[in-house]
C-alpha cells in the first residue's frame, strides 16, 4: 500500500469536508479560513491553551511579588517560611541518622514555595513562570525571525532565479549542513565569551541578553523556512496571472509582493507555530547545557537542568519546566495542523493505492 499527500496549486481554493459550493462563493481566502478554524474543536482548544500559557507568565511578577512574597533570582539558604502555621527552613536538614546534607522544601500546596524550592532556596513555581516569559519570548522572537528572513530570501532567489538563487541557496545550504545543536553551540561559544558581546555599527547585545540565544535560534533555522517557500515561489512565479501582470507592465517590486507574495506567504504561517514549538524547545535544550540563557535570568531549561540533581528528592524542580514545555509545544504543533486545515483543506486528502 502506498501513500500520496495531494499537493493543491499555490492560491488555489479548496472545499473543506462538509462545505458546498454555496458557502464559498463570494468570499475571501482568508475570511474562509477563519471560519474553518473557528469551527475546528481541537485547533481552538489548542489556541486557548497556548493563550493560557502565555497568560500565565505574563502574571509571574504578580505571583511571585503579590502572592508568594519572594525574589525567584535570589538565593534564600537561611530562609524560612510558615506551612500549616509553623515555621520551617527552606532548606532543610538532611535525613538519615547522621542528617548530613540540606534537602529542599517540598511542594507546600500553598501560595509560597506552592511546588517546594530548588537547592538555592528559590520558590519553583515563581521560577517557572519566570522562565515560561523567557522561553516563551525566544522561541517567539526567533521563530517569527527565521520566517521573515527566510521569506524575504525566498523571494529573492526564487523570483530572479539565477546566479542569484545559486548564491543565496548555497549560503542556506551551508548552514542547513551542520547539526544543529552542534552549529547553536559553536555560535553561542564564541558570543558567550566575547567580552563586549554582539557589537554590530550602533547596535550592541550584551551576552546575557535574551537576543543572544533568539538571533542564533532564528539564523540556524532560516533554512528550514526557506526551501519550502522557494519551491512555493518558483512555481507561482510561472502562472498566468504573473505573466499577465508583466505583460501590464508592473514592476519587479509590485510582481513579488503584489503578485507573488500573497500566494506564498500561507505557508509562512503554516509553519509559524509549528516553528514556535521547534525553537522553544531548541531553547530549553540550549538552556539545559548552560549556553541558553545566561544567569541570574532562567529559563523552563535552565530549571530542568537546575533539578537534575534532586530527581530523587524533590521531583518537581524538574518536573514542573517539563510540563510546561509539553504542553506548550503540544499546543502549537496541533494549532499548526488547523492552521494548516483551515488554509488548505484539500491536503487532508490522501490517494491510497
Amino acid at each position: 500500500m502506498a501513500e500520496f499527500a495531494y499537493e493543491p496549486e499555490p492560491g488555489a481554493v479548496g472545499l473543506a469536508p462538509g462545505e458546498s459550493a454555496r458557502e464559498v462563493a463570494g468570499k475571501s481566502p482568508w475570511r474562509l479560513a477563519g471560519r474553518r478554524l473557528v469551527r475546528n474543536r481541537m485547533a481552538m482548544a489548542a489556541l486557548a491553551l497556548f493563550v493560557l500559557i502565555i497568560a500565565v507568565t505574563a502574571a509571574a511578577p504578580i505571583y511571585a511579588h503579590d502572592i508568594a512574597h519572594v525574589d525567584p533570582f535570589a538565593s534564600n539558604l537561611s530562609g524560612t517560611t510558615v506551612v500549616d502555621g509553623k515555621r520551617v527552613d527552606v532548606l532543610q536538614q538532611g535525613g538519615g541518622k547522621l542528617g548530613l546534607g540540606e534537602t529542599p522544601i517540598g511542594p507546600t500546596w500553598h501560595s509560597n514555595y506552592l511546588l517546594g524550592a530548588d537547592n538555592q532556596g528559590r520558590d519553583v513555581m515563581a521560577r517557572v513562570l519566570y522562565g515560561g516569559r523567557a522561553s516563551l519570548q525566544i522561541g517567539v522572537g526567533s521563530a517569527l525571525i527565521a520566517c521573515f528572513v527566510a521569506l524575504l530570501l525566498a523571494l529573492v532567489a526564487g523570483f530572479f532565479r539565477g546566479v542569484v538563487d545559486t548564491v543565496i541557496s548555497r549560503a542556506m545550504d551551508l548552514v542547513w549542513a551542520f547539526p544543529v545543536f552542534l552549529l547553536a553551540i559553536s555560535l553561542a561559544t564564541v558570543l558567550l565569551t566575547a567580552p563586549d558581546g554582539l557589537q554590530w555599527g550602533p547596535v550592541h547585545v550584551d551576552p546575557s541578553s535574551l537576543w543572544v540565544p533568539t538571533l542564533i535560534i532564528a539564523v540556524i533555522y532560516v533554512p528550514y523556512v526557506y526551501r519550502p517557500v522557494r519551491g512555493q515561489v518558483l512555481a507561482v512565479r510561472e502562472k498566468e496571472y504573473v505573466e499577465a501582470a508583466v505583460a501590464q507592465g508592473a514592476s519587479n517590486l509590485q510582481l513579488m509582493f503584489s503578485e507573488i507574495l500573497p500566494n506564498v506567504v500561507t505557508t509562512v504561517i503554516v509553519m509559524l507555530p509549528l516553528m514556535i514549538a521547534t525553537t522553544i524547545l531548541t531553547e530549553s535544550a540550549l538552556s539545559f547545557l548552560s549556553i541558553g540563557v545566561q544567569p541570574p535570568k532562567a529559563s523552563w531549561g535552565t530549571i530542568i537542568d537546575d533539578g537534575q540533581d534532586l530527581l530523587y528528592s524533590r521531583q518537581w524542580v524538574a518536573i514542573a519546566p517539563g510540563i510546561m514545555i509539553v504542553l506548550t509545544v503540544l499546543s502549537l504543533n496541533v494549532l499548526g495542523d488547523g492552521v494548516r486545515d483551515a488554509l488548505d483543506p484539500r491536503a487532508k486528502l490522501r490517494m491510497k493505492a
